[in-house]
């Protein structure tokens, strides 16, 4: 199995104690911990895009060309890139300058947010959503793989001879899909044989692994080889100590203050992957994805949940709130604990030898 750290950014007071992080030092960190992340020998590393509600993650283009800089193997990736609101010009044009920068160690996961405040941001309707991530995904994709392009469609204003620069490292990047609650996009995915990331965050997995085994049906309905079809899976969040009951106990104030805090800005919303299932610490470490436990227990979930999704990429995410120096503790640990221990029983094929989708730096990297 590959291993991933997604941070999306989050910038919001600490739940119990009211204190917030400045600015510069929370984007510094995320630089940071992607460098510990590499030195680790951790896969990838993703950055989030939000646009609404206490988040730093707006410019992920920006924290990308930073981490390009900053690091010199593990793969940068995004958690999503909102591409439902952006235009694919620019999308092109940005990514395509973070994949030179990081001399091809880039692939992308898009999705249309979870967020509906954006929305209105941007000037654009949140019932056309999923109508502009597929548009936008085609655009895309076109401008990534051609010169010269000519493009008439629904929302984006038609292009002649439209030749986006600079172009990427070595021929298109890979695009994942995000993956949360809808079949759309687990489809748009299938459709055209790309990877898949589930989010596995707030709901039971139940609710995720209908949209996994949805996804992989598709894609041999599509013609596909499975073989193509990765998949990825997020957590609700990252806690170790030397037992589980310890990692309980320290890791409760923090992780129902904050679902107590999304459930009262949600309140009253009644859709899936809004607010969390799991309200309380107990249920998010017996039934829920979070990993929280001694590193024996959290091994020993993920290789639990992947008899149920038989994924090949599990990200995690660290609680921005923590002290920082607890923060890097638990990745590693995590890193030198957990990881062998689920690599023991899981491989994959996945950024190998025989990935061929894999991002082209990778290559390099190989060789070298």
């Amino acid at each position: 199995m590959k291993f991933q750290v997604l941070d999306i950014v989050p910038h919001g007071p600490h739940p119990v104690t009211g204190e917030l992080l400045d600015p510069s030092t929370r984007l510094e960190r995320v630089v940071e911990t992607a460098v510990l992340a590499e030195e680790l020998g951790l896969d990838a590393f993703a950055v989030g895009e939000r646009h609404a509600g206490d988040f730093l993650s707006s410019s992920p283009t920006v924290l990308l060309g930073a981490l390009a800089q900053a690091t010199d193997r593990i793969l940068l990736s995004t958690g999503v890139t909102v591409l439902s609101l952006l235009d694919p010009v620019r999308v092109a044009e940005d990514y395509a300058t973070i994949d030179l920068l990081s001399r091809g160690r880039l692939e992308i996961v898009i999705g249309k947010g979870n967020e509906d405040k954006h929305f209105p941001l941007f000037g654009l309707e949140l019932e056309h959503q999923y109508d502009y991530l597929e548009e936008n995904y085609e655009l895309l994709t076109l401008l990534l793989s051609q010169e010269h392009v000519d493009w008439h469609g629904t929302f984006h204003a038609p292009l002649t001879d439209a030749t986006t620069l600079p172009r990427p490292y070595d021929g298109p990047f890979r695009i994942w899909h995000g993956s949360a609650t809808s079949t759309i996009a687990v489809d748009l995915a299938a459709k055209h044989g790309d990877p898949i990331v589930s989010a596995n965050a707030l709901q039971p997995r139940e609710n995720y692994k209908v949209l996994i085994d949805r996804y992989r049906e598709q894609l041999v309905a599509h013609g596909h080889d499975p073989a193509v079809g990765y998949v990825g899976s997020g957590s609700g969040g990252l806690f170790l100590a030397d037992t589980t009951e310890q990692a309980t106990e320290e890791y409760r104030a923090v992780y129902e203050g904050f679902a107590a805090r999304m459930a009262a800005r949600h309140a009253g919303e009644t859709r899936p992957g809004k607010v969390s299932s799991f309200t309380h610490i107990e249920d998010a470490v017996e039934r829920g994805p979070a990993l929280v436990g001694s590193p024996e227990r959290v091994a020993e979930k993920i290789l639990d949940y992947h008899g149920s999704y038989q994924h090949d990429l599990q990200s995690v995410s660290l609680n921005p709130v923590l002290p920082y120096e607890q923060q890097q503790d638990v990745l590693r640990r995590f890193a030198e604990e957990v990881v062998p221990l689920v690599r023991a029983e899981v491989s994959t094929t996945l950024w190998g030898p025989q990935d061929a989708g894999r991002a082209r730096g990778l290559d390099r990297l190989v060789v070298a």
